[in-house]
């Protein structure tokens, strides 16, 4: 990539593309005038859509490029072709239209490799596994490294949570350099990472990136906290729901959680003959963390449970709901102080239930502003 040309950034990856997105262009604006896809706008209509609205006078543009099937990014790149892609993770999301099997996800997210500028920038996660599944050999630009736990060229240390989010460090050109990110999770300072590895390649300063992180776009539904009275907290994880982020999500809720700790967890979709096993590991993840009761609803969702109980969760603190106004009912009657509360599943309807999380979140957050 020539340093003249203007970036063209395009981010795929089974999670974590909006948040790393929102980052980027929180940076890249303080310099640039920048355009960004629009809140997760990443299928192959909305870049189609895009196409009529970027002009000469943007200076940087950042894009989710959003995959169900293969052939889905070639489209993408065809009609935008970016210098420098990001693979955020390569995770299970959508495996059931891949015969079930990650490697052809990894196959299908390597089209961004394929497709883009072949002198560009690449940016990959050091600590995602599945990530060495990716086609890179062929391609003749420079690759770039992000990640925490192994080395790579852009690395935290020091990685905390904090109040009302995570700080770490990151060593930039011999120098230390402090970060703070409004959003809890250490899978957010992986996103993190991309946002300063890409930017700093720009020639962005580390306090123009600093205040970018700090002040970036946080979209909805996506672990949001809400502190509400009696000192009970409110997760809002409600976006989506996938394994990687089912996890995740749990580390968060261990971390900030105090008094009793209750999930509520709605059915992951388009998995297909790994479904049942999927939800299953995820509920064992559950078991073996700091977890005091764990609500399920959705007709796949019922496998988290048995997942729990198999990993020595008391089947009494573990309920499987079958209508939304069940789990509403039993839930507030959780509630007391110091209660924190994860929610996580899909925002849009769930297919086998017809039910949003969101009616969830609504239901306790005005049940306690009557308290």
């Amino acid at each position: 990539m020539r340093d003249t040309e203007k970036p063209i950034i395009a981010i795929t990856g089974s999670s974590g593309k909006t948040t790393t997105k929102e980052m980027i262009a929180s940076i890249l604006q303080r310099r640039r005038k920048t355009f960004k896809s629009i809140e997760n706008g990443n299928d192959v209509w909305y870049t189609s859509q895009y196409v009529n609205q970027i002009n000469d006078t943007y200076e940087a543009i950042v894009l989710e490029y959003g995959m169900t099937h293969s052939g889905n990014i070639t489209q993408h790149c065809k009609l935008i072709q970016p210098n420098i892609g990001i693979i955020t993770n390569v995770g299970t999301a959508h495996i059931g239209n891949f015969n079930d099997k990650v490697k052809g996800i990894a196959l299908a997210k390597s089209e961004l490799i394929k497709g883009m500028k072949p002198d560009g920038l690449l940016f990959l996660n050091a600590d995602d596994t599945n990530s060495k599944l990716l086609e890179t050999k062929e391609f003749a630009g420079k690759i770039f490294t992000v990640g925490i736990l192994n080395h790579s060229n852009c690395q935290a240390f020091e990685v905390n949570y904090t109040h009302n989010g995570m700080v770490f460090q990151v060593n930039l050109e011999g120098m230390n350099h402090n970060f703070y990110i409004p959003i809890f999770g250490v899978h957010n300072v992986v996103n993190a990472l991309f946002a300063i590895a890409i930017t700093h390649q720009l020639g962005f300063a580390a306090t123009d990136i600093q205040i970018g992180l700090e002040t970036y776009y946080r979209t909805y539904g996506r672990l949001n906290v809400h502190s509400l009275k009696r000192e009970i907290t409110l997760i809002d994880d409600s976006y989506n729901a996938k394994p990687c982020a089912m996890k995740a999500a749990i580390d968060v809720l261990v971390q900030i959680g105090k008094g009793k700790n209750i999930v509520v967890f709605g059915s992951m979709l388009g998995l297909g003959d790994c479904s049942l096993s999927l939800h299953n590991d995820v509920g064992k993840y559950a078991a073996n963390n700091n977890i005091d009761y764990l609500y399920t609803i959705g007709d796949d969702a019922e496998q988290i449970g048995k997942g729990a109980m198999d990993a020595g969760f008391s089947p009494e603190r573990l309920t499987h709901f079958y209508s939304i106004e069940d789990l509403n009912n039993s839930l507030v009657k959780l509630l007391e102080p110091k209660t924190t509360i994860l929610i996580k599943g899909y925002r849009g309807y769930d297919k086998s239930q017809g039910l949003k999380m969101t009616e969830t979140i609504a239901y306790i957050l005005k049940y306690i502003a009557q308290l």
